[in-house]
């Protein structure tokens, strides 16, 4: 299945969307479905059956479905069907997902499944709010504040960001490069001094990655927070906003209420106890008088 699984770029919008605006617009549909039917507690098999039959038959996702199903049955994860397609998936979407299946780890499966949708919006050119078109610098920098925002890991995670057959040579030797850099460098001065503003101040590069306008966000964000940067970022460059993890309220996860209650019960179960042996003394209750002056 993963050798025959050949796409013919339909439609392509550009190096952001190598196979294609179709294939993307239906891999944000069924990354979105999943994480929704997820959340129903509805079975991973069940969903992906249900999904090959509802995405467009005229795309390649259906066969790829095929082959995701096929190996959750057989290994009980999808990343690792994921990485076999690789010339279908990026090695960050099964990067992310992998995250998500993994047991020891923090990170939400279905939070990892509304990131990769929001990132094929964007490639296709069709993510709502968007005020430009879908540009390489927008999706680096949507996928490394997914890599920061959620804590995936900066050399696992720009790495498989490298992988993307998006990013041109230079970019890809780029990524590699900041790897062991972010955290000891900001962020606004690793992108800036790969911008056309800074080239114009003779601060940069001959080959800026970057462009004007990023450049000159970065310089007003310079030892700032981060998320200033990030905020700024894709309002103006209109990527999207990578979704944050969400924090059950007492409603939604009893489990801290219903531990205050039972330490509650316990301590009044303690008392009825020492009532009834007839050991249950109120004066170690009460506080002793203050001494006369």
């Amino acid at each position: 299945m993963a050798e025959s699984l050949v796409v013919s770029p339909v439609a392509p919008l550009g190096p952001v969307a190598p196979l294609g605006i179709e294939e993307y617009i239906e891999q944000a549909h069924f990354f979105g479905m999943l994480a929704e039917r997820l959340a129903e507690n509805a079975p991973a098999q069940e969903v992906l059956a249900s999904a090959r039959e509802e995405v467009l038959a005229t795309t390649k996702l259906p066969m790829a479905i095929d082959f995701l199903l096929s190996e959750l049955r057989h290994a009980g994860v999808m990343a690792t069907a994921m990485a076999k397609l690789g010339h279908y998936f990026t090695p960050l979407q099964a990067y992310i997902v992998g995250e998500g299946e993994n047991e020891r780890g923090r990170f939400d499966l279905r939070v990892g499944l509304d990131i990769l949708s929001r990132e094929a919006l964007y490639r296709s050119g069709t993510f709502v709010g968007s005020k430009r078109a879908p540009t390489i610098q927008g999706l680096f920098l949507y996928q490394f504040e997914v890599l920061c925002r959620n804590r995936l890991g900066y050399d696992k995670g720009l790495t498989a960001v490298a992988g993307d057959p998006s990013y041109p040579a230079e970019w890809k030797t780029w990524i590699l490069g900041i790897r062991h850099q972010v955290g000891i460098i900001d962020i606004a001065d690793l992108i800036y001094v790969q911008s056309e503003h800074a080239a114009k101040r003779g601060g940069a590069s001959a080959s800026p990655l970057f462009g004007d306008q990023e450049g000159r966000i970065a310089l007003a964000n310079r030892k700032k927070d981060p998320a200033y940067l990030f905020n700024s970022l894709h309002r103006q460059l209109g990527y999207p906003e990578p979704p944050r993890t969400h924090r059950a309220t007492e409603e939604e996860n009893p489990i801290p209420a219903m531990a205050r209650r039972l330490e509650q019960m316990e301590k009044r179960i303690k008392l009825l106890e020492e009532e009834q042996r007839g050991g249950f003394d109120l004066s170690k209750f009460y506080e002793k008088p203050p001494a006369a002056p």
